[in-house]
């Protein structure tokens, strides 16, 4: 009797353990159910939604095919305006026909024919024959021909309807020919249309579709298919235009090969058969699993904590809404509040600069439409006290775990102390620059001063002669005035020389202005050839006659130039009399790129020095300071160019300038 209540005990837990067998298999078998009905459900949507997808594909594919072929014809059509124009203009216009004409024929192997009508509508020259591709009259009693032509006077080319020639359909399209506003005469393509559709339509376009062009009652006029397909109902037409006239261009499908339906069945038993497996498998371990996994998203938390809190980088979260919902201590310590202060704030925030609201909130916006930018954006935000910092921030989407957008994570760097570093060496480069340009004028000082004696003794010449003229009383008019049309030249030219001086040497903050490169090489020569005269040195300029204008500083780039063309000159001192020329030469790369090359003969540059060529401190001259090609390189990087050295093939050195026409 004693062992009865043990066994009762043991009893008790085994109704419960199969009334939860019994409950869980009759789930299973409903889950079983379900997914036999939602994998009939899913055949059925997967087998419509092949159909739509497919008549998306080829509606996008006949709506390319005829944007392809209307820009095609079109292109035609304004090469025979182009030719129709230039007829006008030439003054052997049969030559031009003739050469343009084949060259339109070859280049399109569509056009059977190209006339050139007088505006009597007789034609003066074709190709490959002068023959009308048509005669007589339509069905209306009107000649097609001359109809077409009274249509194409209006201005614009007009294209005619289809017709039968040997069995192929063809059309034609014509275009006026006017001279000073009265039509002379009409340029006649003659289109097939077999040889349209196999110009234009891509082996792979023929490969998965039939294309016919059918004229407005429906008879067909040319088509190009697979023959080996069977085509399905499965069809798009669109409007052919032109030429109009009610034709159209109808595309119809091919039946696929294969039977996806089965394989697809097949495929989802077998993961419906392991899905079942695996689900039983998984309740085994399910508990376990669950307590594993909450301690590790515990110990997770904990750690994510910590780093988040030793970060230098401020994190600050915001829902959807823009209200903050999470800010970590770096952030708070940036901008002096407290969490409990900026937690569930919305716009404007307390940490945002007045002065710089309006912009501040268009980011706000900007970046809650989606529309930051990666690279991240700067931003003057305001500290608890009134102070000012400079943030870097970067924002990404806020995802949670069911794979949601919950709002925004930025990270936000302070760069106040970087900007003013950036800000400190930009000062200090522009003063190195002024400081360079400065020596380059002292080095020139003495050839500066040659010259501008030379005008100056030319005044006081003409000034004496002009007294002397006086005191005889033996002058005219006509002779003082002569004299002092020569006075004010020279003294013009004074005053040129020593306003390039002042504007070469003056400090100024970089300026961007429309310039011409070859006014600015024009100048930079002015000013060293004295000093080039005086070693036996000729300039060269070899400069393009069409250049377009480009914004730059142009005092900053005449100061690359009197350098590259000083080092050049210098470079020179060894090199015979005869053989001492600098060249200079201005072109045009490209719609985007000018390019500068200055060219000396001299000794050249070794491969080993030319790797540290453009290197701070160095220098090949024994009194350089070695910032003279740094600072040259860094002015053609401040205008988004390039500039490198290459050895001259003839002996020497070729420095290489190249700036964008456009700046970015």
């Amino acid at each position: 009797m004693k062992d009865a209540p043990l066994l009762h005990q043991n009893a008790l837990p085994r109704p419960a353990s199969l009334n939860w067998s019994q409950w869980y298999l009759s789930i299973l078998k409903g889950a079983v159910g379900l997914l036999l009905i939602l994998l009939i459900a899913l055949l059925w949507l997967l087998r419509q939604n092949d159909i739509d997808e497919q008549r998306s594909t080829l509606i996008a594919d006949v709506l390319w095919l005829e944007q392809s072929v209307r820009f095609h014809l079109e292109g035609n059509s304004e090469q025979l305006r182009q030719l129709a124009l230039d007829l006008t203009r030439t003054t052997d216009p049969d030559a031009l026909f003739i050469l343009r004409a084949r060259h339109i024929l070859k280049n399109n192997s569509e056009l059977l024919q190209l006339l050139w009508l007088d505006a009597a509508a007789k034609a003066v020259h074709g190709m490959p024959t002068r023959s009308l591709p048509r005669h007589g009259k339509d069905a209306s009693g009107q000649d097609p021909v001359n109809r077409s032509i009274e249509l194409a006077q209006l201005g614009k080319p007009t294209y005619s309807d289809a017709y039968w020639v040997d069995d192929v359909a063809q059309f034609e399209v014509y275009v006026p020919i006017f001279d000073e506003g009265e039509h002379r005469g009409t340029l006649l393509a003659v289109y097939s249309l077999p040889r349209l559709l196999k110009q234009q339509v891509p082996w792979w376009f023929a490969a998965k579709y039939q294309v016919r062009v059918l004229d407005a009652n429906g008879n067909l006029l040319a088509s190009k298919s697979k023959i080996d397909a069977a085509s399905t109902t499965l069809s798009y037409p669109v409007i052919f235009d032109p030429p109009g006239f009610g034709m159209v261009l109808q595309v119809t499908a091919y039946r696929a090969a294969g039977n996806l339906a089965q394989t697809l069945i097949a495929a989802l038993i077998v993961v419906l058969a392991a899905a079942v497996f695996w689900s039983l498998w998984a309740v085994r371990g399910l508990i376990q699993r669950r307590i594993d996994a909450e301690q590790a998203l515990r110990s997770e938390y904990a750690f994510r904590k910590a780093m988040e809190d030793s970060l230098m980088v401020g994190m600050r979260a915001r829902d959807m809404e823009g209200r903050v919902s999470y800010v970590n201590p770096a952030f708070l310590q940036m901008v002096g509040f407290s969490a409990d202060e900026l937690i569930g704030l919305a716009p404007p925030m307390p940490y945002w600069a007045p002065e710089e609201m309006e912009r501040t909130l268009q980011l706000h916006n900007d970046v809650r439409e989606g529309k930051a930018p990666h690279e991240g954006f700067e931003i003057r935000l305001m500290h608890k006290n009134g102070s000012r910092f400079d943030a870097l921030v970067y924002e990404a989407p806020l995802i949670d775990a069911d794979g949601e957008q919950t709002g925004w994570m930025a990270s936000i760097i302070d760069v106040t102390a970087r900007k003013h570093a950036e800000e400190l060496a930009q000062q200090q480069q522009e003063k190195l620059q002024v400081t360079a340009r400065l020596v380059t004028m002292g080095e020139m000082a003495s050839t500066l001063a040659h010259e501008l004696n030379q005008p100056l003794a030319a005044i006081t010449s003409y000034n004496t002669g002009c007294l002397n003229k006086l005191e005889s009383g033996n002058f005219s008019a006509e002779q003082l005035k002569e004299a002092l049309e020569k006075l004010a030249v020279q003294a013009q030219r004074a005053g040129h020389i020593i306003r390039r001086v002042h504007d070469f040497v003056r400090k100024s903050e970089p300026k961007r202005v429309p310039c011409d490169l070859a006014e600015v090489i024009d100048d930079s020569i002015g000013f060293i050839e004295g000093a080039a005269k005086a070693r036996g040195v000729r300039i060269v300029r070899e400069i393009q006659g069409m250049r377009p204008e480009l914004l730059a500083d142009p005092v900053m780039l005449e100061q690359v130039l009197l350098n590259l063309m000083r080092n050049g000159i210098e470079a020179m001192r060894h090199t015979p009399s005869e053989q001492r020329r600098l060249t200079v030469k201005l072109s045009q790369l490209d719609r985007q790129q000018m390019e500068i090359r200055v060219v000396d003969r001299g000794p050249g540059i070794p491969p080993e020095v030319e790797e540290k060529l453009f290197t701070p401190l160095f220098s090949t001259k024994a009194e350089g300071m070695g910032m003279g090609l740094n600072i040259c390189r860094s002015i053609i990087e401040v205008h988004h160019g390039r500039l490198w050295v290459e050895a001259n093939p003839d002996g020497g050195s070729i420095f290489i300038i190249t700036l964008p026409i456009v700046q970015q």
